[in-house]
């Protein structure tokens, strides 16, 4: 394996740390390395703190700045172009480089990149080295072969991260992965994205950089003698990595499995509903920069080790990490989601949803998470649909209520083993005996119970590969798992589902959206509200209050267990509305994206929604089922994307609007997707209350709170459940037992008190002054911004109650015809639906 221009770095086991990584250039005269990327130029080897210039081919400067302590710059969103150079400027001397060349994301490399290259191996073990990228990084690799180099080819698969997957010691840290490939006899190499590990370059979060890095370490990956077919694997991170390699179609990956991906990064796990996840979303970005910082990176001991023990290449792609992307301070000043132009993301926030382009990847797919994911959230089905090119019959989903690690469940982990073994062994599959011996004990330390097992092979009774392989093929590509963790004669929690239905695409065709809508009393029923929107009782109210609640429902340990302890809290009387069915005459299973359309006016101009959807069963309990947020100001729908269950965000600043006052303005709230059937005699509900208190983990930030937020419910402003009602699954008629489905807590139903009509914002400072034999009342009218429009006032006079009536628009009356006597005078404000208390009394007023 060549490496690049690496510079000599004498190495001192007693010597810090910075001592082992290659120092910046002399100050004088300077003498930087400079090369050309995609749409990127990087200096490193240049002097600390020197001046660097940035002159296209042009001539003209196209942009500059100053180098770090490591003598690195890194020039981002470079256009596509020749003869570009960088002038550096050290103390006293000024160096000019040679031209390089900048390069668009739609430039492939030659085929000899690849084919020149040669990575690490050893036999019966785990070789470790560097896969050089079309701009010459170099990322580090691990390989681990089920035999020797010579015994191949081996099917492969290839894991793609920020985490570990290099790391040459053991195990990775972070995938099951590599254990898994070894038990059923598949090559497994594990590369660090740029940035991370060993690798060289700068870090960012889902560049389109890192895409075309996973396209290189594709095609290098298969260019080995000892490599077969190639897909991409893992969870989470690279998971989602894998929706972008997979964009860039390398011409050597044969299928990819994603699991517990997501389908958007900012709007699904960052800010859903424009509201930012301070949550999960936050800590795991902020381990992932310090993990990557340099010197002294956190939780990243093995890259201190190889640089210390005397890994050159790992020292000399240090030299850019003072240059990794302030991703912190980005997500800390973006509000909205980035629109094309963005300073942050000039490409527009759908470069990092993988919705918008999951239209490119033209391979077999095999995809699967769970409702309920604490990490990445459930909205990953809604990428479903849009994965249009890959080849008939080998797009294969599975879905589960559950958390993070459901999508290594054993059903699930039986059907990826399917998948893996057409597309990439080419053979029937059948799960190695190693595998079924180990998983066991692999599952004892995800959940903490012993003696769980993958299912039985289904194939067995196939001995042509091709009528096995059109057998599979022709299953519905859509499955899905209904009550994991209520298996009859199985641990309560343990993760394996009640039953299991197939459909033929994402939506379900057979999904029917049913609505159900918002009524006076807290009812939730099927007919259309029939009262006016000025009648009593059509509309309620709540006290937005975040801190009515904890921000989480999950106190500590593992979430992953069987028993997980829930602090799964009532909604708080005043503090939520929430909306409920009669039981239930027969059972109602739903499958997919819910929308909570909802008429909605608040005494402030933004608030903040979280709509949540429970079961409430025959025997006290209530049960969570899903969630959905949204900020009221990015309630601008994006009609092309949305359909009658799935209201899609624009999200954008231009789009954002305060909520008029004192009126009601439409807002619909995704549901994330589920799956679920609510049983004869239990009861739907669905609340609206202010974020948090409903998730593991996730927590947000948003306003403190106070303003009065009105839901409506009449002809003009029908606010509604709509669910997506499929065929009703066959499950036992008793809802499952508490607890026991997977991620879906119980708690003790405890009803709100009936809704109150939303307090009437009264006049103030009524003052009453004697004019001859008559008398002036003045007030000050409410608040513009409360709750509602004043339709006119009211003075009474006492003693006698006599009343005036007068125009909104007024805030004095003069009143006559009193006699004498002395008087005082109350004011109140009348509204389309009720009436304020009585401002005063003013002072007396004597008439003679």
């Amino acid at each position: 394996m060549r490496w690049g221009a690496a510079t000599v770095c004498v190495v001192l086991l007693s010597a810090t740390l910075a001592a082992c990584v290659p120092g910046p250039g002399p100050t004088s005269p300077p003498n930087p390395i400079v090369g050309g990327s995609t749409n990127q130029v990087y200096v490193i080897k240049a002097p600390a703190g020197a001046g660097v210039q940035l002159i296209d081919g042009k001539g003209a400067t196209a942009a500059s700045g100053t180098t770090d302590s490591l003598g690195g710059f890194l020039f981002r969103r470079v256009p596509a172009g020749t003869g570009y150079r960088v002038v550096t400027t050290g103390a006293s001397a000024t160096a000019t480089s040679k031209p390089v060349t900048v390069t668009t994301p739609a430039d492939v490399p030659p085929q000899s990149l690849y084919t020149a290259q040669r990575l690490n191996t050893v036999d019966g073990g785990a070789g470790y080295g560097y896969l050089r990228t079309r701009d010459g990084t170099t990322l580090s690799v691990q390989v681990a072969l089920p035999g020797p180099a010579a015994g191949g080819p081996y099917p492969t698969l290839m894991e793609y991260s920020g985490y570990d997957p290099s790391r040459p010691t053991g195990q990775s840290g972070t995938s099951p992965f590599k254990i898994l490939a070894q038990l059923a006899g598949y090559a497994y190499v594990g590369v660090n994205v740029r940035g991370s590990g060993c690798s060289g370059g700068a870090f960012d979060l889902f560049e389109t950089l890192q895409g075309l890095d996973g396209y290189d370490a594709v095609e290098t990956i298969a260019a080995q003698p000892w490599a077969g077919k190639v897909a991409t694997v893992g969870i989470s991170y690279p998971g989602i990595m894998q929706m972008f390699v997979g964009a860039t179609r390398p011409p050597h990956l044969t299928a990819m499995a994603p699991l517990s991906t997501t389908d958007d990064l900012i709007r699904s796990i960052l800010a859903p509903g424009g509201i930012k996840n301070d949550g999960f979303a936050f800590n795991w970005i902020n381990q992932r920069v310090n993990q990557n910082r340099w010197p002294n990176p956190q939780g990243a001991s093995w890259v201190v080790d190889r640089v210390n023990s005397g890994d050159l290449q790992c020292a000399y792609n240090m030299q850019l990490r003072q240059q990794n992307r302030d991703v912190l301070t980005i997500i800390d000043t973006q509000n909205h989601y980035p629109a094309v132009g963005d300073p942050s993301y000039p490409e527009g926030g759908d470069i990092q949803a993988p919705w918008t382009f999951a239209d490119k990847i033209n391979v077999p797919t095999f995809i699967a998470g769970a409702w309920q994911d604490e990490q990445t959230g459930g909205r990953w089905p809604d990428v479903l649909a849009h994965l249009t090119s890959v080849p008939r019959g080998t797009l294969k989903i599975t879905a589960t209520n559950g958390s993070h690690i459901s999508s290594l469940d054993p059903e699930v982990l039986l059907h990826l083993t399917e998948f893996l073994d057409f597309y990439i062994k080419g053979t029937i599959p059948k799960v190695a005996a190693a595998a079924r011996a180990a998983t066991p004990a692999i599952y004892q330390a995800i959940f903490g119970i012993g003696g769980i097992q993958m299912p039985p092979d289904r194939f067995t009774g196939y001995t042509d590969y091709a009528t096995a392989r059109a057998a599979y093929e022709a299953e519905p590509p859509v499955r899905i798992l209904w009550e994991t963790g209520a298996a009859p004669g199985q641990v309560a929690g343990t993760p394996h589902p009640v039953t299991e239905t197939g459909y033929s695409a994402w939506p379900p065709p057979e999904t029917t959206p049913t609505p159900w809508y918002f009524h006076a009393g807290g009812k939730l029923a099927s007919p259309t509200p029939t009262v006016a929107d000025s009648a009593p009782g059509s509309i309620d109210s709540y006290t937005s209050d975040p801190a009515a609640r904890p921000r989480n429902d999950f106190p500590g340990g593992n979430i992953w267990a069987t028993d997980p302890t829930y602090d799964w809290r009532p909604l708080v009387d005043g503090k939520a509305v929430a909306y409920i069915t009669d039981p239930l005459s027969a059972p109602v299973s739903i499958l997919g994206n819910t929308s909570v359309d909802l008429w909605v006016r608040s005494t402030a101009p933004d608030t903040d929604l979280q709509v949540t959807l429970t079961e409430v069963r025959p025997d006290g309990t209530e049960r969570y089922v899903q969630n959905g947020w949204l900020r009221a100001s990015a309630r601008k729908l994006d009609q092309v994307n949305s359909t009658a269950l799935l209201p899609r965000h624009t999200g954008l600043e231009s789009d954002a609007s305060p909520l008029p006052a004192g009126e009601f303005s439409s807002a619909r709230v995704e549901l994330f997707p589920v799956a679920y059937t609510f049983r004869a005699g239990s009861q739907i509900r669905i609340s609206v209350e202010a974020p948090g208190g409903d998730r593991p983990q996730w927590t947000f930030i948003t306003p403190a709170g106070g303003e009065i937020n009105s839901i409506a419910h009449s002809i003009g402003r029908p606010s509604r459940l709509v669910l997506p009602v499929v065929p009703t699954v066959a499950l036992p008629s008793a809802p499952a037992p508490c607890p026991s489905l997977r991620s879906e807590p119980c708690r003790t139903y405890v009803a709100l008190t009936a809704p109150q009509p939303p307090p009437f914002a009264a006049p103030t400072d009524v003052h009453a002054v004697k004019r001859n034999n008559s008398v002036l009342v003045t007030w000050v009218a409410p608040d513009p911004s409360a709750d509602r429009a004043v339709t006119s006032y009211t003075i009474t006079v006492s003693p006698g109650g006599t009343t005036r009536r007068v125009p909104a628009i007024a805030t004095q009356r003069m009143v006559s015809g009193l006699g004498a006597g002395t008087f005082l005078f109350t004011v109140r404000a009348d509204y389309t639906d009720g009436s304020s208390e009585p401002a005063g009394p003013s002072e007396p007023v004597v008439l003679t």
